[in-house]
Order: C-alpha cells, then structure tokens, then sequence
C-alpha cells in the first residue's frame, strides 16, 4: 500500500470504526480512545496523542467536524483548518491507527457507539469529577467505566495550544 492510501486508510466512518474496534477487542487489544479539535497540530498535541497511543495497544481519534468546532465558540475564525485537512494531518501520524469524524459538540455519542478499553483527555480535566456541569468533568467517563473501561488524564505541553499560536499573529 502506498503512504498515502495508508493515511487516508485511517479515516474512516463510525460504523467502520465500530466493525474494527470490535475486531481488535476481540482480539484482547486495549483500545484508546480521544477527541478534540486537532486545528493547528503542534508540539503539545503530538506529545498528548503519543503519550495516549501508549495506553494500549490502538489508538482512535475522533474530530469534531468544521460546524461542531464552530459550535465550540472557540473563535470566529476557527477552526482554521477544515475536517478534511485536520483528519489527513492526524490519520498520518504512526501511532494513530483510526480517525473518526464526530458533529455533536461532545464526543458522548461516539463514546457510547464505539465502547472504547481507555477514554483519555488533557490533565486540564478531572478523571475523578462526577458533576457534568463542571469544565473539567470528562464526557463519557461514567459511562466507560460502567462499561468496565477506564479513564485517564495525560499533561499537558506547557506554552503549546492553538490559542496561543493563533495569539501571535
């Protein structure tokens, strides 16, 4: 297979993210699982993704579309770079096995679709925090752990976010 054809291999629907994790999980792979923006990659969100794919043995990224980054109220201007260009920059990193694409403004729904082995987030959440009115509550988490899951919270780069970058122009 080619590079490319590799790459673009990784994006794929919820259904065939579904139908895979099923596979893998019946293999007795732990299947990890995470979501954001992805808008400009940088240092922080490489550090974050492969300190993530190193909780188990595959790891899906889902991406919120163009409409539910715009639903974020990030920035008039975001996302900056559009869902196509964000899922091929993320599907070519090698520790990325799936990338899923998700228009809700929460992951919940993909979460509860996709029954990942670890849900993963930024240490600017709170794996312990049960109030989901709370910023640092994890969407899905109560519902991961029913599933017999876990949740886990990886440091974050300091200086590195997309805020920041987009603050220096």
């Amino acid at each position: 297979m080619k590079a490319l054809e590799n790459i673009q291999s990784k994006i794929v629907s919820t259904e065939e993210a579904t139908a895979k994790i099923l596979q893998w999980k019946a293999e007795g792979q732990t299947v990890v699982f995470t979501n954001g923006c992805f808008d400009i990659l940088h240092k922080g969100h490489v550090t974050y993704l492969a300190k993530a794919a190193d909780l188990g043995a595959k790891l899906v990224v889902a991406l919120n579309t163009d409409a539910s980054v715009k639903a974020l109220g990030k920035s008039p201007e975001r996302p900056i770079n559009p869902e196509d260009a964000r899922l091929l920059v993320i599907a070519s990193l090698q520790f990325v096995d799936l990338v899923v694409l998700f228009p809700e403004e929460t992951p919940l729904e993909m979460i509860l679709q996709l029954q990942p082995s670890v849900l993963v987030k930024g240490a600017d959440y709170d794996p312990n925090e049960t109030d989901q009115s709370n910023k640092k509550y994890i969407v899905g988490s109560e519902e991961v752990r029913k599933a017999g899951g876990s949740v886990a919270v990886i440091d974050l780069v300091a200086g590195f976010s997309t805020t920041a970058i987009l603050s220096k122009r």
